[in-house]
């Protein structure tokens, strides 16, 4: 069932990100810890912080550009990924060249913490989170649509 709310879709698929990353840093510290000691335990919950950080950065901005407009929207999703990606890319080349953090342990903590969380949207999507969505018409595309009414109005 959908949370019924006033908040933002997207600020609420945050909260809940970062409560499921919350509850997830405990296992993913114990299981790293059990795989590889402290160096395993620190680089999966950095890996899992990451991802979840990443997912609320894209929801945060997303929710932002849509009150700006649709090509800010596309531009701030296009663009927003391509720069995650490249923040990814470079802590992996940190912890792979501190040799102090396991970069197996890391890589494989991202990649199911990425696949959880989406797994966590799909669902709050299917229950209906994804209807409260708002995106605001272009301003040129409403003027012009003001203007036609107008015409019709007068005509």
């Amino acid at each position: 069932m959908a949370e019924t709310t006033t908040e933002p879709a997207e600020r609420v698929m945050v909260r809940h990100a970062l409560a499921a990353g919350g509850l997830a840093a405990p296992v993913a510290l114990g299981v790293g810890f059990a795989v590889a000691g402290w160096s395993g335990a620190w680089s999966a919950v950095l890996g899992l912080a990451l991802v979840v950080a990443n997912f609320a950065a894209h929801g945060l901005s997303l929710a932002w550009a849509a009150t700006v407009s649709i090509p800010v929207m596309q531009a701030v999703a296009l663009g927003g990924f391509v720069l995650r990606m490249a923040v990814i890319v470079g802590v992996l080349v940190l912890v792979d060249r501190t040799g102090v953090l396991s970069t197996a342990v890391f890589g494989i903590a991202a990649v199911v913490g990425t696949l959880a969380l989406l797994v966590l949207e799909a669902r709050l999507v299917l229950s209906g989170l994804g209807g409260a969505l708002r995106i605001p018409a272009e301003p040129a595309a409403a003027a012009a649509g003001e203007r036609l009414r107008a015409r019709e109005r007068e005509g």
